[in-house]
């Protein structure tokens, strides 16, 4: 499939997936992200229509099981950061910025094993978010957000 005809189907589908996924979660950037990663998905696996039903409605579940496996991983993401919640009392990113424990946090950082310090290192001092992360190991952004706070919550318990 040549690029006028992805760029045609793109033009011709996406504002209706967009409106469809949009009536399913409500919220305007969420449904941009699956409308968009529904067309990666589709184009992709083009090869996988049979034409057993029309292209709007195979965009649809695609969009639809996108919008699902979302929610699902937001669900799970939520359930762990709850489950790793640093504790208020030791605030690590503020840390830093105090000259002292400046000092032991980078003696803590020292110590941790990969890819803990990596992630630390390139959420904290690199400003990264956790989809790059992820995208740099090859992992998901999940992934990187539960191996940073796992890396967060090892400093926090050496600072106390």
């Amino acid at each position: 499939m040549g690029t006028p005809e992805i760029e045609k189907i793109y033009v011709e589908y996406f504002s209706d997936v967009y409106r469809y996924v949009l009536s399913l979660c409500r919220e305007e950037d969420m449904a941009k992200e699956i409308t968009q990663e529904t067309f990666f998905k589709a184009l992709r696996h083009i090869d996988k229509f049979n034409g057993s039903c029309k292209f709007y409605v195979w965009l649809c579940q695609i969009a639809k099981n996108t919008y699902f496996k979302a929610k699902a991983k937001q669900k799970r993401a939520a359930a762990r950061l709850e489950a790793d919640a640093p504790d208020p009392a030791i605030d690590v990113e503020k840390a830093y910025l105090d000259g002292e424990d400046a000092r032991k946090i980078h003696i803590l950082l020292h110590d941790l094993c990969e890819p803990y310090k990596e992630v630390f290192m390139l959420r904290v001092f690199g400003e990264l978010p956790f989809s790059q992360i992820g995208e740099l190991f090859g992992k998901t952004d999940n992934w990187a957000r539960l191996i940073f706070y796992r890396a967060k919550k090892r400093i926090q318990e050496g600072m106390k």
